[in-house]
């Protein structure tokens, strides 16, 4: 079993890159194995841990069809939309509440 070399944060060699890096490029892994690490230290806890990946591998981001577009809407509204009142909150509901912010309001009302 081999191990990957681990690198401090900002002590990785050029070519290699994170997926938020490369997202920002405008590019993927591809399907590329994972090459090396990238370890910031923490204090109390482990490190926290990025996978690097070869930039000379990585393929462009596949561009957005109106299908995905399509989908990817109808997600978010979901997201928006009240399972309570059944209306569009204008904005995303916590998933800690449930349900939207008056909504949740008028439940703790009626609990109290």
């Amino acid at each position: 079993m081999t191990s990957l070399p681990v690198y401090r944060c900002h002590l990785a060699p050029d070519g290699l890159a994170t997926r938020r890096q490369l997202r920002a490029a405008g590019l993927r892994p591809g399907g590329q194995d994972v090459v090396a690490q990238l370890e910031r230290p923490r204090r109390r806890r482990g490190p926290l841990v990025a996978f690097l990946y070869r930039l000379d591998l990585a393929k462009p981001v596949r561009p957005m069809t109106p299908a995905r577009r399509a989908a990817l809407a109808k997600a978010n509204a979901a997201r928006r939309r009240c399972p309570a009142c059944r209306r569009d909150a204008g904005y995303v509901i916590p998933a800690s509440l449930g349900m939207c912010v008056p909504c949740h309001g008028l439940t703790e009302q009626r609990a109290a």
